[in-house]
């Protein structure tokens, strides 16, 4: 069971930044491999693409959280589930505008093609992005809890 501390929810800007590189490498060694058996490309096709989506993925992410905490605190608005579900669309569709066109031109396909290689990527991307934070999350609070037994 995780603490319930404070201390369990800080997290430094190391902490943060090792948690987005651990996420982003994962997910390139699970998806590039998954992309060459459905895809039938070569894995070095596969890693690319893979590599450049979470390069775009990392950047607009920083850009984007920006530019939204600006427009809420512009509009005075507050993070309730509407502007969280706001925030989820409309980073996932700025992602798509991105990656599709890159997929596309990288994988020789049609817009239409890469389109539903996109939609297949998100299908992925949910449930890995759920349960690597729970695993991360649930490991996290195992090492607090040794840390403060050690310091006890």
């Amino acid at each position: 069971m995780p603490l319930k501390t404070p201390q369990n929810f800080h997290r430094s800007m190391w902490e943060r930044s090792f948690h987005a590189v651990l996420f982003e490498i994962s997910a390139i060694a699970i998806s590039a491999p998954l992309l060459v058996g459905v895809m039938g490309i070569t894995l070095s096709d596969a890693g690319m693409l893979t590599i450049f989506v979470s390069l775009i993925a990392m950047l607009w992410n920083l850009v984007f959280n920006i530019l939204f905490d600006r427009a809420l605190r512009h509009w005075q608005l507050t993070r309730n589930m509407k502007a969280r579900v706001v925030h989820a669309t409309a980073f996932e569709l700025g992602l798509l505008l991105m990656v599709v066109p890159l997929a596309a031109w990288w994988l020789n396909l049609s817009l239409l093609e890469a389109f539903v290689l996109d939609i297949g990527l998100i299908l992925f991307f949910l449930p890995y992005t759920l349960i690597f934070n729970w695993a991360y999350d649930n490991l996290r609070a195992i090492l607090l809890r040794h840390r403060s037994a050690a310091v006890l």
